[in-house]
């Protein structure tokens, strides 16, 4: 049988291993030395790919993985023994029995939780680490912190559970500095009347990347949890961090498919939406919603061609998008187009392509499809 040819690529996103590893140096360089870094690598790594991702942040020295579920556990685990994961979310009661056979800590909420995987871990002849989620006001996951300690000491007293941390979740850390020092203060009494709690054997964590701005570095706190920060995405311009110079992983490409000259007054795209308003050359570019160009974006986002902007007209389409090169000349079929990242002296960060569709920069990410092949660069290229 005749193997498949490599195909060119018509759509595709290319990820800097080498920059992920530096971006991560970088953030521990900036925190205080006791700080353990714990890489949220959920919603495969942001889209960046989990396995090659977590492997480089391995490399790199991440002390604790979290991710999203069980699912997500069993992937990251197949790169090998030893490396502590956390599932943040809560286990159905069927995969309780995995969370032994994995080796993965739980995220623990309720009480019922605590007796299923007290079960669990009885049947499978080996403890199963948990950590304490505590509600402070994000209405999520977690136990109220009010009613915090009664759960601590359920803990407490199994005999095959080990507690290895305690965490909660700023509700609105980018824009709401008041009542995210009120969630910290919040938590910080709940853990202190959990009596008997020796917080220097756990990981003690409450910022993540938006957080990290309000970090105290006096108090129990001992980890933060690092997602969007370390593939080089500042989550808000005001963070502590912001002066860290992180490096973008992630680019996102295409190329153009047709180049054709329509007249003024052409209707552009399903619905008309953009008339021309003069004779104009267009190209159609090989991507579409069905890639990860959002139809949100449409007459509102910007490709770089030839390292210029160049505007998105009409509504963008599953597969194609149009674009106006009326004043790029020269730009023929096959030329290469950038979606987000650098090109020549231009640049579209992830925000800026996020704000036009109406959306953030974990969904933009995460919203990347499968059918867009990731390459991986190292310090040695592709």
């Amino acid at each position: 049988m005749t193997p498949t040819p490599q195909l060119p690529l018509r759509c595709w996103a290319e990820i800097d291993l080498a920059a992920l590893e530096r971006n991560l140096r970088l953030i521990r360089a900036s925190l205080p030395a006791h700080i353990r870094y714990v890489a949220v690598v959920k919603a495969d790594a942001y889209g960046h790919g989990l396995h090659q991702t977590a492997a480089r942040l391995m490399h790199a020295g991440a002390d604790l993985f979290a991710v999203a579920n069980l699912s997500e556990a069993a992937a990251l685990r197949e790169l090998g023994p030893g490396w502590p994961i956390l599932v943040l979310s809560p286990l159905l009661p069927e995969e309780d029995r995995y969370a032994a056979e994995y080796d993965v800590a739980v995220t623990v909420s309720t009480p019922e939780e605590v007796a299923r995987l007290e079960a669990a871990a009885r049947a499978a002849g080996r403890p199963i680490d948990v950590h304490l989620k505590i509600d402070t006001g994000m209405g999520r996951l977690g136990i109220w912190h009010e009613q915090a300690v009664p759960l601590y000491q359920q803990i407490r007293d199994t005999r095959h559970l080990r507690l290895a941390g305690a965490f909660t979740h700023f509700a609105s850390p980018d824009d709401n500095p008041a009542f995210t020092a009120e969630q910290r203060r919040r938590f910080l009494t709940a853990l202190g009347r959990c009596a008997g709690l020796d917080l220097a054997s756990l990981f003690v964590h409450a910022d993540n990347s938006a957080g990290i701005e309000t970090i105290e570095t006096a108090g129990p706190f001992n980890a933060v949890r690092v997602g969007l920060l370390q593939f080089g995405v500042l989550p808000h311009p005001n963070s502590l961090l912001a002066q860290v110079r992180t490096e973008p992983v992630f680019s996102f490409h295409t190329r153009v498919g047709l180049v054709k000259d329509l007249p003024a007054g052409t209707g552009i795209s399903y619905g008309g939406t953009y008339v021309l308003k003069r004779p104009s050359r267009v190209a159609v570019l090989t991507a579409g919603y069905g890639d990860g160009l959002p139809r949100a974006a449409s007459n509102r986002a910007q490709v770089l061609i030839r390292g210029r902007r160049c505007p998105v007209l009409g509504r963008v389409t599953m597969d194609q998008t149009i674009v106006d090169v009326t004043d790029l000349p020269g730009v023929t079929c096959g030329d290469p187009v950038v979606l987000v990242g650098r090109q020549g002296e231009g640049e579209i960060p992830v925000a800026e392509f996020s704000r036009w569709a109406d959306t953030i920069p974990w969904e933009t990410l995460c919203s990347v499809t499968k059918r867009v092949p990731r390459l991986y660069r190292t310090s040695l290229g592709l």
